[in-house]
């Protein structure tokens, strides 16, 4: 593992921001932090940068403990949320600044910031000065700036946090690109979870100052360790007894047992549309929502409210409508434990599409 962090606590007077966190990074992978604020993302990457001490725990770099050393000597590059940039200085010289701290040599000096401005798309804006740039183009000099002295490990917190939606989607692919050439372990912390899931080889969700799960976007997804992960990640609806869905009577032996229901995992329809009747439920179509490719549709079924899709090309509901509406799986949990289960009443199980 590049990087390896045992035990990590952090408290800030009263308040326990970091509750024994453990995890390993491989190297040039690029680390999606995601969970809510104040849920302990920052803390963890301000202790990895040395700019915060843990107050138990150990962090690891390559094999080293660099609990003692100063950030200067870890061999990190961060970049703030607000950039950060040396508002006197030009797009070269805020390159150049931490290889000048360095002592690096003119010429090593300039062909580092060369190939970085041509790295970072910014050749031709050199002796421009942050003022004269837009927010994605000094995001670009921090990202440079943070690159230069060659670091080892990358540390981003939210760092498209302070440009517009638009900028911030293109820069996500910009980033992506830029850390697969440069080749550099990478942790970026990130509250929005669209932004973790198109960047990230890994997540890591945060909450609490726990680690809930560990893992790439595709298993966190579909394979929720906790309830907390479940709801965090996607869109999802919760029903306070599994029990009243057809299909899942009597789910958890018992036990009080709730669940959590994607969109893809809810089929709906008219009511001549279904031939599995004794799996489907009859609902109310209480909200149309266009989406462009397809329609949101909010659905009652007993009492309880489901979100769901539909295709364009099938027949359209009309609000107020008599529909039939087939849960297919769900996501169920109590006290003791958490599972995905599959409506036991379908008479041909339905591939699991996530």
């Amino acid at each position: 593992m590049h990087v390896e962090v045992r035990g990590l606590n952090k408290h800030f007077g009263d308040f326990h921001a970091v509750k024994d966190v453990n995890f390993g990074i491989t190297k040039g992978h690029l680390i999606g932090l995601l969970g809510p604020s104040g849920g302990g993302k920052t803390s963890i990457l301000r202790m990895l940068a040395g700019l915060e001490t843990p107050d138990s725990g150990d962090i690891i770099f390559h094999g080293q403990t660099v609990n003692s050393l100063p950030p200067q000597e870890r061999g990190i590059g961060f970049v703030f949320q607000n950039y950060a940039l040396f508002k006197h200085m030009t797009v070269y010289e805020n390159i150049a600044f931490g290889l000048k701290v360095k002592k690096a040599s003119k010429t090593a000096i300039r062909d580092r910031v060369a190939e970085l401005v041509e790295l970072t798309g910014l050749k031709g804006f050199e002796s421009r000065y942050p003022h004269q740039l837009s927010g994605g183009q000094r995001q670009r000099v921090a990202f440079a700036r943070a690159l230069a002295p060659e670091p080892q490990l990358l540390l981003l917190d939210e760092p498209f946090a302070a440009i517009d939606a638009k900028i911030r989607q293109e820069l996500r692919s910009w980033l992506r690109e830029l850390i697969e050439r440069v080749g550099i372990t990478s942790i970026f912390v990130t509250h929005d979870q669209d932004e973790a899931i198109e960047v990230a080889d890994e997540i890591m969700i945060i909450n609490q100052g726990r680690l809930e799960q560990k893992g790439t976007p595709w298993d966190i997804y579909k394979e929720p360790k906790t309830p907390f992960v479940a709801t965090f990640i996607g869109e999802s609806t919760l029903i306070e007894s599994a029990s009243e869905l057809k299909g899942f009577e009597g789910a958890g032996g018992g036990k009080p047992t709730k669940a959590l229901i994607r969109p893809e995992y809810i089929e709906v329809g008219s009511l001549h549309e279904f031939k599995m009747a004794s799996a489907t439920e009859q609902g109310t179509v209480k909200h149309l929502h266009f989406r462009g490719s397809e329609w949101l549709v909010e659905v009652e079924v007993n009492g309880n409210k489901l979100v769901t899709y539909r295709s364009l090309e099938k027949e359209t509901l009309q609000v107020g409508q008599g529909i039939s509406v087939l849960v297919h799986r769900a996501y169920l949990f109590n006290d003791n434990r958490s599972w995905i289960q599959e409506n036991r009443l379908k008479e041909d199980p339905m591939p699991v599409f996530i």
